[in-house]
């Protein structure tokens, strides 16, 4: 049979992988970024009409791409609802930015570490991933500056609020030299805020698409992390140079989002119970981030490094003694715990050993005590095992 020579780039997803082995009860699951099924607020659908069962518009509801460009503006982003595109979840951005910027052989510069599937998603297209260093305040501006002097990316993309998987977030230095810096190389931005709204102190930078003075952008979110993944609703928007393609690549894929999806994420957007919801949200996630928080202190102290985040979903460790931490996935499931290896994060796996990447918002806090316990003791037995 004969497949496009894409296929042979196609790359199994090995956090969906992960997480159809942890199926069982009994385990305790650190891999994936699922929001606590506590916290997934209650739908009401008696109200929806019954034209959303219809076909729609393929840029999506008026109402909600309105509600969407008002709520980007306070951010400082500016835009306008012509300029936005209800997507299918955010990853349908990622898909469609791919379609439209990549051939085989073309450059595109991204933080290493970064989003895995962003990762699968450009290489699948034939991308040539130029890696740039990411410090606890964001991106290292030297490399940056030499990534695009030297190589001229078609895009950039850039996770500044809660990255993941590292946890970073931009400082205001950075932000405004990041956005300096596209400016200066006419490079692209494509900026991806899936967890903005989940902040546990009182810091709300402006996104670097609101700094930007020339550059072309896209600026992408969704409600999967705040209200129902199950939901698939996420937006973009884009300066007026791009949108037309991006609208043209949408109308091929799947003609439009689902509307039943959209109806419901309208009754919540910039409505007071989203604010009461929001407010709650960061309360439950910051107490499950305390209980990880010394759960690996006294677990990970002599065994890794981290930072404490300050929003998002994810701890990211680095072992003190790297070993591959795929080799981990199988003796940690014989113990019920299951983790995500930092390893396949990097555009060159087997050059950065020693990762992991720990969500603390799906195990309950009871619980996660004993899960980091029999991580760490899997840990242990294999960094001993590899000193010796």
């Amino acid at each position: 049979m004969a497949f496009s020579e894409r296929i042979d780039r196609l790359k199994s997803s090995l956090i969906r992988e992960i997480l159809a082995a942890a199926q069982r009860p009994e385990v305790m699951s650190f891999a994936g970024g699922l929001p606590a099924a506590a916290m997934l607020p209650h739908a009401e659908w008696a109200d929806m009409p019954v034209d959303m069962g219809q076909y729609g518009m393929s840029e999506g509801e008026p109402a909600l791409r309105e509600a969407i460009a008002a709520e980007a503006r306070e951010r400082g982003v500016p835009c306008s609802a012509e300029q936005v595109l209800i997507v299918s979840g955010s990853q349908q951005t990622l898909d469609l930015a791919a379609k439209l910027f990549i051939d085989p052989g073309t450059e595109v510069l991204l933080e290493a570490p970064t989003y895995l599937a962003a990762l699968q998603a450009f290489q699948l297209f034939g991308a040539d991933c130029l890696a740039v260093p990411q410090e606890d305040d964001g991106p290292q501006l030297q490399a940056l500056r030499e990534r695009l002097a030297h190589h001229r990316p078609a895009f950039a993309y850039l996770i500044p609020t809660f990255q993941n998987p590292s946890g970073v977030r931009y400082s205001e230095e950075k932000r405004d030299a990041v956005a300096a810096l596209l400016d200066e190389f006419d490079v692209t931005l494509i900026e991806d805020e899936p967890y903005r709204e989940l902040v546990f102190d009182d810091e709300l930078a402006r996104p670097i698409a609101g700094r930007s003075r020339s550059a072309s952008w896209i600026y992408t979110g969704t409600v999967s992390k705040t209200l129902m993944p199950g939901l698939r609703v996420g937006y973009l928007i884009a300066t007026p140079d791009l949108f037309p393609y991006l609208l043209r690549l949408k109308q091929s894929a799947d003609l439009h989002t689902n509307r039943v999806g959209q109806w419901q994420a309208l009754q919540w957007l910039g409505s007071e119970r989203y604010r009461e919801h929001l407010a709650e949200l960061r309360s439950f996630y910051r107490l499950r981030r305390d209980a990880m928080q010394a759960a690996l202190s006294e677990h990970f102290a002599d065994l890794a490094q981290w930072q404490l985040p300050q929003g998002g979903l994810f701890f990211w460790l680095k072992l003190n003694q790297p070993v591959d931490t795929r080799t981990l996935l199988e003796p940690a499931l014989a113990e019920d715990v299951v983790f995500m290896p930092g390893e396949p994060f990097f555009m060159n796996p087997d050059c950065n050993l020693g990762y992991l990447r720990l969500n603390f918002s799906h195990v309950a806090p009871e619980r996660l005590a004993e899960g980091i316990r029999r991580l760490a003791a899997v840990v242990r037995q294999a960094t001993t095992a590899e000193a010796a």
